[in-house]
Parts: C-alpha cells; structure tokens; sequence
C-alpha cells in the first residue's frame, strides 16, 4: 500500500488503466482523481455563499472569510477546493445564476483549459 501522486489527466489515465479498470470508464474516473484549488479574489460574500452551498451540493468545499455570513455586501478572496469533476459540475451550476456568478464560472472555465 502507498500514496501516489497523480497531477494530469492523463498521468490518471495511465494509473486507472493499469490496474485493469474497464476502458470505458477511465474516461469518467480520470478528472474525479486530481484536487485542484483555485483562489478566487475580491468576491461578493453574497456570491461566495452562493458558490459555498453550490459546491457543497456536489460533494467539493469552499473556504470563506470568517464574517462571510454577517458582511455578505462585501468583499473577500475564497478557496474552491474540489476535484476537476466537481469543479466542472460548479461551472455548470454557477451558469444558471445571475451575471456576476457566470462570470465567475467563465473564468474558472478558463482557467481550467490550462489542465492537461
């Protein structure tokens, strides 16, 4: 038994397939094994309780300033901490709001274009 690290998709691709998992389903496992952590700056606390409970709906976690609950009107930097599934999952949820959380979830969008 050890830890492993895996940092890429396609590093989980390889490790997935080793093992002998059905090929159909590397696919499908393969974003749900690599943590990411994005920090995002000067976010409306309205909206990064938004983001809080949306995440938390799909299994990942968002760290908040403490006040977030009491100082909603202000501004705060938040971590969103999830795997690549569940950040993509986020996106999708964060289009059905209002325009400043889909410009949230463009960016993350964005940002994760940059994930190999």
């Amino acid at each position: 038994m050890h830890f492993i690290d895996i940092s890429t998709i396609e590093e989980a691709k390889i490790q997935i397939q080793e093992i002998g998992s059905d090929p159909k389903s590397i696919e499908i496992m393969a974003p749900k094994t690599i943590l990411k952590i994005i920090r995002v700056n000067n976010v409306i606390l309205q909206d990064a309780i938004i983001i809080k409970q949306d995440m938390l709906s799909i299994g990942g976690e968002v760290a908040v300033p403490k006040n977030t609950f009491k100082l909603h009107d202000k501004t705060g930097d938040i971590l969103i901490i999830g795997n690549l599934k569940q950040i993509k999952d986020l996106i999708g949820k964060l289009k059905r709001h209002y325009s400043r959380l889909r410009k949230i979830s463009e960016e993350i969008s964005i940002l994760l274009n940059d994930v190999k």
